[in-house]
C-alpha cells in the first residue's frame, strides 16, 4: 500500500513537469503613447501563470511567456482588452 501511495504522489507531482511554457506575440495596434507599454505589461504580469512579458511600443506588440497549465492566450487577450488595449495573436511559439 505504501508503494502505491508513493507512486501516486510521484505521478501527481510530475504532472506539472508536463506543462510546457508557451510564448505568444500579441499585436497591440491601439498603443499610441510611450506610457501604454507600462500599462499593458502590468496587466499581463498580473495574469496567473505569466513568467515574462516584453512590450514594445515601436512594434506595437507584446511577447508573453506563460504556463499553459495556469492560463491561455485568450486570458492574455482579455487582460490587455480590460486594460484598454485590445489585442490579437500575431504569432504563437510552442
Amino acid at each position: 500500500m505504501k508503494k502505491l501511495t508513493f507512486v501516486l504522489m510521484l505521478f501527481v507531482t510530475s504532472l506539472t513537469a508536463w506543462a510546457k511554457p508557451q510564448t505568444v506575440t500579441l499585436d497591440l495596434p491601439t498603443m499610441n503613447c510611450a506610457m501604454c507599454p507600462i500599462t499593458v505589461k502590468k496587466a499581463l504580469t498580473k495574469v496567473d501563470g505569466v513568467s515574462r512579458a516584453e512590450v514594445s511600443y515601436e512594434d506595437k506588440e507584446a511577447m508573453v511567456t506563460f504556463d499553459d497549465e495556469k492560463t491561455s492566450a485568450d486570458a492574455l487577450i482579455e487582460a490587455t482588452t480590460n486594460a484598454g488595449y485590445p489585442s490579437t495573436i500575431k504569432n504563437k511559439v510552442n
